[in-house]
């Protein structure tokens, strides 16, 4: 794990060019809840990640816009993303998942999935949706004769 965090002292590259500016997240350390007793009352184990998406130098407009679009739901008034991270007991552990859920997002919100070209089915498919049609309906016409004559 130590090892995902040494690469985010450099910038983390994204999808079209795009990257995450190390410089530009601000790391916030605050008491968390849950598990760890006594000390979980006196260390600053929970970090908030904060990335303001609308100044961010390492964007294109285009990756802007669809981040702000696609994470409207998460970001502040201000447009900040804030991902934070309290489930290990140690600061460390949490700042290296809160960096891994924030690429992670904006990855996400950046996919686009390619365009579907459109296919016409080939004959034999249609002749095995056609074939098995006609099955159905012969069984099912079968069924009903035979209903009749045991009536």
């Amino acid at each position: 794990m130590k090892g995902d965090y040494e690469g985010w002292r450099s910038d983390r590259m994204l999808a079209g060019g795009n990257r995450i500016p190390v410089a530009e997240v601000v790391e916030l350390a605050s008491r968390a809840s849950g598990p760890g007793g006594q000390h979980v009352n006196t260390s600053s184990t929970r970090v908030s990640l904060r990335w303001n998406l609308r100044e961010s130098r390492g964007l294109s407009d285009e990756a802007r816009a669809r981040l702000m679009s696609r994470l409207r739901a998460r970001l502040s008034r201000e447009g900040v993303l804030i991902v934070h991270s309290d489930r290990h007991r140690s600061r460390q552990r949490n700042l290296e998942a809160a960096y891994a859920r924030l690429h992670e997002l904006v990855e996400t919100a950046l996919y686009q999935a390619p365009p579907r070209r459109p296919t016409t089915p080939s004959r034999a498919s249609k002749k095995r949706r056609l074939d098995a049609k006609r099955r159905r309906g012969t069984l099912k016409n079968q069924r009903r004769l035979g209903r009749e004559d045991g009536d």
